[in-house]
């Protein structure tokens, strides 16, 4: 710990451990010239007390034990063979580097990582691999390159506003997304529809895995 109401942990490696980044009084800043390696890291915070900072995880395991929410910082990451569990919604990963000029953001990165365990809503991969990636099955689904399959997946029609206020905008995401996953339930019930009635449609497209 370095300063009142902060955990930083930066300038070393860690291997083989347990991190609890659960006590919600605290900030947690991970990097710089951190290399986390074979670690299962708890994260039960909430995304304004959770910094990366250009850290590098290696087959480590994620255990989100609280909702984490509109959390951006995983571009500052790089994540390799890694494993997610738990609720991500909003999150993004990969690299972005325009996102921040801070430095860390130039090192984001994501290979060979493990979704399945994981409830993945409005997620974005960007600037990366989607095929080194395992995504969680349904009732969560992947558009793969959603902005290069724009026009395809506007040539049908969409129950609810789900097309109107996704399919149609797919073309404006940022130029590096190359994934986006969505929770069907969740966005169902926001845009008046049903997940079966989504499911009858995402069927039909083999840039949709589910």
């Amino acid at each position: 710990m370095n300063g009142l109401g902060n955990v930083i942990m930066e300038n070393k490696e860690i291997e083989n451990e347990r991190l609890e980044l659960t006590d919600k009084s605290l900030h947690y800043f991970l990097g710089p010239n951190l290399t986390v390696k074979n670690c299962t890291l708890v994260l039960k915070v909430s995304a304004r007390r959770l910094f990366l900072d250009g850290a590098r995880f290696i087959n480590c395991t994620f255990e989100v034990k609280q909702e984490l929410k509109n959390h951006q910082q995983w571009v500052a990451a790089s994540l390799k063979g890694c494993r997610f569990k738990g609720k991500l919604t909003g999150c993004d990963f990969g690299h972005w580097p325009e996102y921040s000029s801070l430095p860390g953001y130039q090192f984001g990165s994501i290979e060979d990582c493990d979704f399945t365990e994981a409830q993945m809503d409005s997620c974005r991969i960007m600037d990366s691999d989607p095929s080194t990636l395992r995504f969680p099955k349904w009732p969560c689904f992947t558009i793969l390159d959603p902005i290069g399959h724009a026009a395809e997946l506007r040539s049908v029609k969409w129950p609810g506003r789900y097309g109107a206020v996704v399919v149609d905008e797919l073309h404006t995401q940022p130029a590096r997304t190359t994934a986006m996953t969505e929770h069907a339930p969740s966005i169902a019930k926001q845009l008046g529809t049903t997940p079966e009635e989504l499911r009858a449609v995402i069927e039909k497209f083999d840039c949709i895995v589910y």
